[in-house]
């Protein structure tokens, strides 16, 4: 079994702590009062100080200390919440994550741009002066190199400390905490023994012990309370100022003069505490952090448990053994329990892929010079984590698209009668099996007329083609469209949508969107719940068997050897009065035979397109393992995966976006080709974009 790396352990949590300070400090507004949301971005950054050093990264723990101190500054109110304020802790945040790519990547720490985030914080600092011409320490400099910060007052604190009384059992010594304390200033520390029971039910693990510390410091409650920020839950802790040093044993403050407590002063004793923190323990206990090839293996494993239950269920129905049935039938019911929870550990909400959507609008806001609100919705929703892994890049390519193109300048919107802010919304919602994705954006939409010129221009439709606005906005998922006159760093709307398009095909989802003049543009994508098992639909050509994902079939229909003929040997089929081609997965496949009098067409839907496919038998509805097909067979386009049936034989699971591909190839021929079988008329022609690209 391999041991758990402590400093590995600390990236994760660091990489969890980097994101709750992105979300915190894209929530502060310029003039907000210090409050609750200030003290929790100071403990994350406390947090990754003081695990950075234990841990040895050191410069991960120098530069932060110059950011804390400017948030203590904040927290005491003499640092006012602003706009450079908010960007600097954004840059910090940026700042600290290239400092641990650079330790887990054994490289040298960058230098400058960290100097220049600890140059602009200390100018933040109130009676400071900066001296930028001091030499830096690997770049982020020191404490000792740090501007002197603004003097504070001497004040003389009465604490009151009494921990929990498993603090010890966690690894906590409270003695640590008391010298942290004599750190700070002039300390008197006094212990309480008033709790300590008899021998007999003593236990040596706990701590019975309270303290009582009179603290003469120049810093403020703040510093004091950081002290105990890790073994706050489940203790009391007060603290009370005093107005001067007593000369004497410390007296009871009045109630009036506490800061802050955690629990008064009356309360219950250790041992019988409410059970409230303890609570919180056990929740923070219960959370395994495990890491996602473990995940990846188990659901392997299920898989393969999976398909040799259903082959045992095949061999068990055969036997005709009475005593056998009953065993198996339980079997199986476990098996799938099993499964259902198995893929259940793996499913996230997307709410975690949607959070770091709020920094990207933010910063393209600034640089574009627009004010643009991103409104999320169905964070709650869930999905595998292997499709959430790889969603990410194609929605930043949108959202990045709807913001550079999409939404007009704040003034031109004011000229439009629209708000001054712009507005991106990003939702996610359960349909089915499947997960809808839409974002849509109320800018000025896409110009219809621009995109029907530039495909005449390009050849890509004819002329006197007739399109509906859908079909022309579904131009712009082809590869190298744009109608951009100028092409930005940012985006250019159309250029990489056909690599979006591409992506999703990939995660075997579908890719549409529309639009309306000057109320903007929406995109939607619908995808899978997971990429591990799918509900498909079992064929058969020959001996030959082969999965269709369900989520893409509508309807199956029966296609007689007479009827072929028809439609003057174009390979379309009547339903309900619409033309739809239809290929033939014999062919495709070059099976050999000669397929049954009737056969079965199954209809399936890719975007706004139909397609048939034509095949020997549907033998019905299939709960299909996903597996790979390996590396030699990694560029097949025909194909997604397969999976092994119960009698032990391999069905390849066909995947449609392909198989439309393969067949717009010219080069495959007549036999596979669905453009050389459209109809002509366009009152009968399966879509406007297809019949645009026949003619």
């Amino acid at each position: 079994m391999k041991t758990s790396n402590p400093a590995q352990t600390f990236l994760n949590e660091a990489e969890d702590l980097l994101a709750r300070i992105e979300e915190i400090a894209l929530e502060l507004q310029p003039g907000q009062p210090a409050g609750e949301t200030i003290n929790q971005i100071f403990r994350a950054f406390h947090t990754l100080k003081g695990s950075g050093a234990m841990f040895g990264f050191d410069h991960l723990a120098e530069f932060t200390h110059h950011v804390e101190t400017v948030l203590d500054q904040v927290r005491e109110g003499l640092v006012p919440v602003t706009e450079p304020l908010i960007q600097l802790l954004l840059r910090a945040k940026d700042q600290i994550k290239r400092l641990l790519d650079a330790a887990q990547n054994e490289t040298k720490p960058p230098t400058d741009s960290g100097q220049d985030i600890i140059v602009a914080l200390n100018r933040l600092l109130p009676g400071t002066k900066t001296v930028e011409s001091q030499p830096v320490k690997d770049g982020v400099g020191s404490a000792a190199e740090a501007p002197a910060e603004a003097a504070v007052a001497r004040q003389t604190f009465r604490i009151r400390f009494r921990p929990d009384p498993q603090i010890m059992v966690s690894g906590t010594n409270p003695l640590t905490l008391l010298n942290e304390l004599r750190a700070l200033g002039e300390c008197r520390v006094a212990a309480s023994y008033d709790a300590v029971p008899e021998l007999e039910p003593l236990q040596p693990d706990h701590c019975y012990l309270s303290w009582e510390i009179t603290l003469t410091t120049t810093h403020g409650a703040g510093a004091i309370r950081d002290v105990f920020i890790f073994v706050e839950d489940g203790s009391e802790l007060e603290i009370a100022g005093l107005e001067t040093p007593p000369a004497g044993p410390v007296a009871p403050a009045p109630e009036a003069a506490l800061i802050a407590p955690r629990a008064p002063v009356s309360g219950p004793p250790a041992e019988t505490a409410p059970a409230a923190p303890v609570r919180k323990f056990v929740d923070k206990a219960a959370t395994v952090r495990v890491p996602s090839e473990r995940l990846d293996r188990l659901v392997n494993l299920v898989g393969e448990l999976v398909m040799n239950q259903s082959r045992l269920s095949q061999v068990a129905a055969g036997a005709s053994v009475p005593n056998l049935s009953a065993p198996v039938e339980e079997l199986e019911r476990l098996v799938a329990e099993l499964r259902d929870n198995v893929l259940g550990i793996r499913m996230m909400p997307i709410g975690v892929t949607f959070s770091r959507f709020k920094r990207l609008v933010h910063d393209l806001s600034r640089e574009l010079g627009k004010e643009i609100e991103l409104v999320t919705e169905g964070e709650d929703t869930e999905m595998d984590k292997t499709v959430l892994d790889q969603l990410g890049d194609p929605l930043v390519h949108i959202i990045r698209n709807s913001i550079d193109h999409g939404i007009e300048l704040p003034d031109e919107r004011v000229r439009l009668g629209k708000p001054r802010s712009g507005t991106v919304r990003l939702s996610a919602a359960h349909v089915a099996s499947n997960v809808v994705i839409t974002i849509t954006d109320d800018g000025h939409g896409i110009d219809v007329a621009a995109v029907r010129a530039k495909a005449i221009e390009r050849g890509l439709i004819a002329a006197e083609a007739t399109l509906t606005e859908s079909d022309l906005c579904d131009l712009i998922l082809l590869p190298g469209f744009s109608t951009a006159k100028c092409i930005t760093n940012i985006s250019g709307r159309g250029v990489g949508m056909d690599v979006v398009k591409r992506q999703i095909d990939a995660l075997r989802g579908q890719l549409s969107l529309s639009s309306q003049p000057g109320q903007g543009t929406t995109f939607t994508l619908m995808l899978p719940l997971t990429l591990a098992i799918i509900d498909g639909l079992l064929v058969e050509i020959g001996r030959d068997r082969f999965i269709i994902p369900m989520s893409v079939v509508t309807e199956n229909v029966e296609l007689a050897r007479s009827e072929r003929s028809r439609h003057n040997g174009r390979h379309v089929i009547s339903v309900r009065g619409e033309l739809v081609p239809y290929v033939g997965l014999r062919e495709i496949f070059a099976v050999p035979g000669v397929g049954p009098e009737l056969e079965k067409i199954v209809i399936a839907r890719q975007g706004n397109d139909r397609v048939g496919l034509v095949v020997d038998r549907v033998l019905g509805s299939h709960q299909t393992v996903i597996q790979p097909l390996g590396k030699f067979y990694q560029n097949i386009e025909l194909v997604s995966g397969a999976t092994i049936m119960g009698d032990g034989q391999v069905a390849l699971i066909l995947d449609l976006g392909g198989l439309i591909r393969f067949t717009d190839k010219p080069e495959n021929g007549e036999v596979a080709s669905l453009r050389s079988h459209h109809a002509a008329s366009p009152a009968t022609a399966p879509s406007g974009r297809q019949k645009a690209l026949l003619n």
